[in-house]
C-alpha cells in the first residue's frame, strides 16, 4: 500500500485489583540493561499501526494491577493450579502471586530473571549471580543447578529461557547485568565466554551452542509450529528469526526492528508468540505486537514500559505484564501460545 495507515491511539486509566502485602528491602539497587531503574510514567495506551491490532487487541480493554510494591519485576510465569511466579531483580527473590493479588517469596536468589517449566512441569529460572540455569522446587525453596558452565568455563548471565518443540531448554547468556549490579560480589564480576551466545539444553543435561553471532541477545520464543526461533538483541534493538529443526538453528535474518523512541524507556526483552503467529516484543513504551510476516501491528504502551510477560488464566488469553514494580493483567482476543 503506498497509502500508510494512521496510528490510531486509545488511552485509559489503569484499574487495579486488591494488593498483596508490601516487599522487603531491596538489596541491589541497579540492574542489568535498559537502565533498569523505575522509568518516569506513561500513560496506559492502545497504540495501533495496521487495522490488524484489533485483531488481538480490543479497543475497550483496560489492564488490572494483579500486585505491586516489588523492586524489578521480570519473567512471570503462570501455573495452571491458578497463580503466578514473578521474579524480583532488586529484592532478589521469585514470588508467587495468588489471584487475589498477595504475595509469597519461594525462594531468594541473586537477582533472578527469566522463567519457564520444563517438560515435568517443574520451575525453571535464568539465575543472574550464580550464572546458571536452576531448577527450582518452590515448596522446599531450593534450588539445583542444571547448567552453570560450557566448556569448562561459567556462564556469563542466563538471561531468558524457553521450552522447545523437542523437550529441550533453550536460554539466552549475555553480559548487560555484570558489573553493575552491587552486592553479593556480583559486581567484581567479568565476562569468561569469549561471546554471548544462545545456547541448548538437552533433557540429557548436554549444554550446546547454537550461535554466537548475537552482541546481547535477550528474548527468546518460539513459533507455534516449532519451526522458527525468534531471538531479539537489546543492545542492537533487533529481533531475529531463525529456522528450527532437529535441535539446530539455521537461516539467522532480521524479523524487526524497534528503535528507541524519544521519553519512552525500554527495548527488546521479553518475547512471546501466540497462536495465530504473531510475536509480542518488550520495547520502547511497552509490548509491541508483530505479525508473521514482520509488520509492526501496533504498541501496548504501560505506565512504566515493560520488560518482560507471559500468557496465563483461562484459555490463555490474559497477558500477565511485568512493568517496573507492578504486575498487571490485560485481556487479549487471542490465545498465547505456550510451549510447556
Amino acid at each position: 500500500m503506498k497509502r500508510l495507515l494512521a496510528m490510531v491511539i486509545i488511552g485509559f486509566s489503569v484499574g487495579h485489583a486488591p494488593l498483596g502485602a508490601q516487599s522487603t528491602s531491596p538489596v541491589n539497587p541497579q540492574m542489568r540493561g535498559n537502565g533498569r531503574s523505575q522509568s518516569p510514567t506513561l500513560p496506559f495506551q492502545l497504540q495501533a499501526r495496521n487495522r490488524g491490532f484489533w485483531k488481538v487487541m480490543s479497543p475497550k480493554i483496560k489492564p488490572r494491577v494483579l500486585a505491586t510494591g516489588f523492586g524489578f519485576t521480570e519473567g512471570p510465569l503462570w501455573d495452571r493450579r491458578g497463580f503466578l511466579y514473578v521474579s524480583d531483580e532488586i529484592q532478589n527473590k521469585v514470588y508467587r502471586i495468588d489471584a487475589n493479588g498477595s504475595k509469597t517469596a519461594v525462594i531468594s536468589l541473586g537477582i533472578p530473571d527469566g522463567n519457564t517449566y520444563n517438560q515435568q512441569h517443574q520451575l525453571i529460572d535464568c539465575a543472574t549471580v550464580l550464572r546458571a540455569v536452576i531448577l527450582i522446587n518452590p515448596d522446599k525453596g531450593t534450588y539445583k543447578v542444571l547448567a552453570d558452565r560450557y566448556e569448562g568455563k561459567p556462564l556469563d548471565a542466563p538471561n531468558d529461557i524457553v521450552q522447545g518443540p523437542d523437550g529441550a531448554l533453550y536460554f539466552t547468556d549475555d553480559t548487560l547485568a555484570l558489573g553493575r549490579a552491587p552486592g553479593e560480589g556480583f559486581g567484581t564480576m567479568q565476562p569468561t565466554q569469549p561471546s554471548t551466545g544462545v545456547y541448548r539444553l538437552a533433557p540429557d543435561g548436554h549444554l550446546s551452542l547454537l550461535t554466537k553471532g548475537m552482541t546481547q541477545p535477550n528474548g527468546i520464543a518460539f513459533s507455534p509450529d516449532g519451526k522458527l526461533l525468534y531471538v531479539n538483541d537489546t543492545v542492537e534493538h533487533n529481533i531475529r528469526v531463525f529456522d528450527f529443526h532437529d535441535g539446530a538453528i539455521s537461516n539467522g535474518r532480521i524479523f524487526g526492528i524497534e528503535p528507541p523512541e524519544r521519553g519512552k524507556p525500554g527495548a527488546p526483552d521479553g518475547m512471546k508468540t501466540d497462536q495465530r503467529g504473531d510475536v509480542w516484543v518488550s520495547g520502547p513504551g511497552g509490548i509491541w505486537v508483530w505479525s508473521p510476516a514482520g509488520q509492526h501491528l501496533g504498541t501496548i504502551q504501560f505506565p512504566h514500559g515493560a520488560t518482560n510477560f507471559g500468557w496465563g488464566g483461562p484459555g490463555f488469553k490474559t497477558l500477565y505484564v511485568a512493568a517496573g514494580h507492578t504486575v498487571y493483567m490485560l485481556p487479549t482476543q487471542v490465545e498465547g501460545f505456550v510451549p510447556y
